[in-house]
């Protein structure tokens, strides 16, 4: 069959005898699912180790099918998807465009959907996302390239939608459509109770899905309620589909679309029915997928220590029982047989996996002291949020702490709290003597600038400095909260950030080198580093990226710690080290997540969950201690928890 035949089942992304990576080497994928896996898996699904490896993969599956219709005399047809998932695939792109030779001049592109109404020069708008991202930085035809409009008349729309069916259809249908998922489930903006049948068409957004762009867009308000997207039907006529999907905050869905049945409400599940569909997801959102989470439901697997912690740890929480109370009837009723069998009785696997939870509790006498430790907060609060009861205990230890905002966190303070702090800043220059000319000029310029300013419109430089001064200070705050002081704080000011909007730039030499130049400086023994996996945004991701090419060949390399931030917590048997905290000590932290009063009551990125952070940061850490407790181990009131990389 040819690789462009709707009957064929698509090969392994990178499987094929072409290297269009050239030297970037082997991509990194997992091993195919076993039978039982594939069995329970509608859609097959490809694991890859981290989304750079995703999106080269990708990447090199769209180029073998431009090179397979352009060798054919015929131009590639496309179907494009914008947000922060594909983003990697339109790297790759671009550079095997500068370096290999990839043209686009036989492409032909269409979108899957925009807001509505909107303007295509808007900051926020996928016409202008996609000629930032790709278009305008390879050889496309322009009158080739296909984005619904965001900006015609309400009366024309019905018309307009037709015509981009027609449009799709001159081109001969579309070879290979890319697409992202949403938390409920929607492809494209096919909402939940999208039919089967539809096609591009005008939508009302879902509440979550304008909540989920909301971060976007610096407010819910201000997210359009309306958008145009293709049809399920119409992504369903595309020969090959490709869905991507990055982040452990997609695990679940990314399980209910690939195990589920077919449901109205779950758009993404329609594609159990197409022919040539695969999804291409990193290791943390196929956590929920049965052969990662519960391998031995589907398949004999190979025991190891880890994978054996796993399934007592699954089994102790299932059966409500302690993990030193399991019985062997408990093993064979859970499909645990050759877990037993391996370990010869219930009392030597649960003694092995109580014994490797038990040893990871660190007290404070068992935490570093005397130490040089580097702690890189993404934003300026991470630091407080993430780990501060460990640092308040490496402050009782005498450790040489230094404190690296990687970012200002500017684009996350409102308007109003600069307003505030301008009007405290011309009253308190007039009982200080202070130039308050200039002050009050500051603020009547920044006011007027304020009073016009349009929905998501980005920042004049002036305002952004204020409110990275405002982060910064909270930032003082809250190190003094936990006993370190402004000594301590170091504002890296990485120049990825500085965009004014929540899309950043890539991680480039000067980033590196900022960060490289403070761990020459400090020559740190232990960092701790963002490794949260669901930042919704991806700073978190960007900020470890930095890190990691600056820690490369720097010798000698420091102990590295991963934490978590605000969205996810590590799981006992993920965790390398649980640190417990007392009463007070949770109580402090909170106080000192409290100083960064410009996050407080509401915050500008809150994700879906709309409890402050404080509250995220009582309940995650209290329930890692309650498990340890439902697993029959020591009783602690709360705790942190962290990875050795």
């Amino acid at each position: 069959m040819s690789v462009l035949d709707p009957g064929a089942q698509p090969s392994a992304p990178g499987s094929g005898a072409r290297d269009s990576a050239g030297d970037r080497g082997p991509l990194s994928l997992s091993e195919p699912p076993g039978a039982g896996a594939a069995s329970r898996e509608r859609i097959a699904t490809h694991v890859f180790d981290d989304h750079e490896s995703l999106g080269v993969a990708v990447a090199r599956r769209i180029a073998d099918v431009i090179r397979a219709r352009n060798s054919a005399g015929q131009n590639a047809v496309l179907g494009l998807a914008t947000g922060s998932t594909p983003l990697g695939v339109y790297l790759e792109l671009v550079r095997m465009h500068r370096e290999d030779g990839l043209s686009f001049r036989n492409v032909v592109t269409f979108n899957l959907d925009e807001y509505y109404p909107i303007d295509p020069e808007n900051p926020h708008s996928y016409h202008r996302f996609m000629w930032e991202q790709l278009f305008s930085l390879v050889d496309i035809d322009r009158s080739n390239v296909h984005i619904p409009s965001g900006n015609g008349d309400r009366a024309s729309v019905s018309a307009e939608c037709a015509a981009y069916e027609q449009a799709i259809a001159r081109a001969g249908g579309i070879d290979l459509q890319i697409l992202g998922i949403g938390k409920t489930g929607h492809i494209g903006f096919n909402e939940p109770g999208s039919g089967a049948s539809s096609r591009t068409r005008l939508v009302t957004l879902d509440t979550i899905t304008r909540r989920d762009a909301a971060g976007d867009f610096f407010g819910e308000e201000n997210v359009p309620r309306e958008a145009i997207t293709m049809g399920v039907a119409t992504i369903l006529a595309a020969r090959e589909v490709l869905i991507l999907a990055t982040g452990e905050h997609k695990a679940a869905i990314v399980q209910r679309a690939v195990e589920g049945e077919v449901d109205v409400q779950v758009a993404a599940t329609f594609l159990q029915r197409h022919p040539a569909t695969t999804f291409h997801v990193d290791r943390a959102a196929a956590a929920s997928l049965t052969r990662i989470a519960t391998p031995w439901l589907v398949d004999e697997v190979t025991w190891t220590d880890a994978l054996a912690e796993q399934a007592v740890v699954w089994l102790s929480l299932r059966t409500g029982r302690a993990i030193l109370k399991l019985t062997s009837h408990d093993y064979i009723e859970h499909h645990l047989s050759s877990l037993l069998a391996l370990h010869g009785s219930a009392g030597d696997v649960n003694g092995l996996v109580f014994n490797r939870i038990g040893a990871r509790i660190r007290g404070r006498s068992r935490l570093p002291a005397g130490k040089r430790i580097i702690c890189f907060s993404p934003h300026p609060d991470d630091d407080v949020i993430s780990m501060g009861g460990t640092l308040r205990k490496l402050v009782l230890n005498k450790n040489d702490i230094t404190v690296a905002y990687m970012t200002s966190g500017n684009v996350a303070v409102f308007d109003h709290d600069v307003r505030r702090y301008l009007d405290w800043l011309v009253r308190i220059s007039g009982a200080q003597a202070i130039d308050a000319s200039s002050v009050q000029a500051l603020r009547d310029r920044v006011t007027k600038f304020l009073a016009a300013k349009k929905p998501g419109e980005v920042d004049t430089p002036e305002v952004l400095d204020l409110k990275r001064a405002i982060r910064e200070a909270e930032a003082v705050s809250g190190l003094e909260a936990i006993g370190l002081t402004r000594r301590e704080a170091r504002f890296l000011d990485l120049p990825f950030y500085r965009t004014g909007r929540v899309r950043k730039d890539p991680i480039c030499d000067e980033d590196v080198s900022i960060v490289r130049q403070l761990l020459e400086e400090r020559r740190p023994d232990l960092i701790f580093v963002a490794g949260d996996l669901s930042d919704p945004h991806g700073t978190h991701r960007m900020c470890k990226e930095a890190i990691d090419r600056a820690l490369a060949g720097f010798t000698p390399r420091p102990e590295t710690w991963l934490y978590r931030g605000a969205w996810q917590e590590w799981s006992v048997t993920e965790a390398t080290w649980l640190v417990p905290l007392s009463q007070d000590e949770l109580r402090l932290k909170i106080q000192a997540i409290f100083k960064h009063q410009s996050q407080k009551d509401s915050a500008p990125f809150p994700g879906l969950d709309e409890r402050e952070f404080w509250q995220r940061v009582e309940s995650r850490n209290m329930e890692t201690a309650a498990v340890l407790d439902r697993l029959g181990l020591a009783e602690y009131f709360a705790m942190e928890a962290y990875v050795v990389a």
